[in-house]
Formats: C-alpha cells, structure tokens, sequence
C-alpha cells in the first residue's frame, strides 16, 4: 500500500467500504470468506476476541484474497506491530491506545504500511483532533470497542475520510451512512450473538451496507 496524504482517499467518493473485526475463529474466517467485506479485523488487544500471533497467522492463511487483515492494537510496543506487518499477517494497524505522532512516523518508517488511528468521539474537540492526525486513515468510534453509538451529530463536518465504529448493527447501518457519510463502516458486537460472530447477522450488515 503506498501512503496517500491524510486529507485523500482513493475511494472516498466510491461506495462505502465495509470492514467486520474481532474474528478469531476458523469459522469466523469461512463467514467472511463466504460474504467478503472489504477489511477484517484481528484484535491483539486484551479482549474475549484476542488473538495471538501464531493464530493470527494461521487465520490470515485461511482468508481468501480480496479482502485487507488489519490488526487492532493498545499501545502495543511499535516493533512489535511493525513486525506482525513485515511478515504479512497483516496488512494495516488500527491503534486504539496512546500511540502519537511519534508512534506513527516510527511504525510508519518500520513497515511502509498504512496506518489507521482511532479517536473516541465525546465532544467537537475530538473530532477536530481526529482530523489532524498524520496516519493515513482515522477511525471515529463512541469508545474502545464499547459497541455503543455515540452522537452522530459531532461529526457531520468531518471533511476527511474515515472509518465509522461504535454500535453499528444491521438496523442502523443505513442511516449512519446516510447521516455521516463515512468512506468505510466497522462493526464487530453488532454482528455477534453471545459474544461470537452470526453469519446472519453479518450477512444482514453487509446487505445494508450495500443497499445504500
């Protein structure tokens, strides 16, 4: 993936992209082998849906071409994740934690690979610091994989293309997309039943996304 100045995205006026997290089951992969979303996610944060590294691996050998591995960190340690993203278990980094500007341009440096940077969205502060961020992707999110929706309305100005998380489900999808018209949507409890993945659930998400 070649880095593209934060304010562009190639697809930012295409349709809506789709990305399914938190998959860390074979299973989970076959589900999205069968319904191919545009990115998924493995999380290597503490989490019931936590992988490892070998398991990531051995995941990512099972997902069929087509679709972008990201892995999800907390303040994981830079070399660690530029690791996992040299060997190919994943193809971008979603950080989730304290990770700064510094923490960008070095794992940048490290991996050569896209970066995607989360901000928890409270107040119109949060968002204006969403924008300036130097990775080359944002994602806008009520919490820390809370799976809570948050007020879509703080972000309505939001002139850059991001990642929209933070309870979206198969009944509310579409008008998030409506609302907020962000580049790509990212859901992971709302496509589960007791805490793991539902095919049905995750085929209504995708069907909605694409409907729009």
């Amino acid at each position: 993936f070649t880095r593209l100045r934060p304010t562009h995205h190639p697809d930012f006026m295409n349709e809506v992209k789709i990305k399914i997290c938190g998959l860390f089951r074979e299973q989970d992969i076959e589900y999205a082998n069968a319904l191919k979303p545009d990115y998924i996610g493995f999380v290597f944060a503490k989490s019931h849906r936590q992988v490892t590294p070998g398991q990531a691996k051995k995941l990512r050998q099972k997902l069929a071409p087509g679709m972008i591995p990201v892995g999800v960190f907390v303040d994981e340690p830079v070399e660690h994740v530029a690791k996992l993203l040299s060997d190919g278990v994943i193809e971008m980094a979603q950080l989730h934690g304290h990770e700064d500007e510094k923490y960008i341009t070095e794992l940048r440096k490290l991996s050569g690979k896209r970066i995607i940077q989360a901000f928890r969205i409270t107040e119109n502060r949060d968002e204006e610091r969403a924008v300036l961020s130097t990775a080359d992707d944002i994602l806008l999110d009520g919490g820390s994989g809370s799976g809570v929706q948050f007020d879509w309305t703080l972000i309505q100005e939001v002139k850059r293309p991001f990642f929209l998380a933070g309870g979206l489900n198969p009944e509310n999808v579409s008008e998030a997309i409506r609302v907020v018209k962000p580049f790509a949507v990212d859901a992971s409890s709302g496509v589960e039943t007791g805490k793991v993945k539902d095919f049905e659930k995750m085929r209504r998400f995708i069907e909605a996304v694409r409907g729009v």
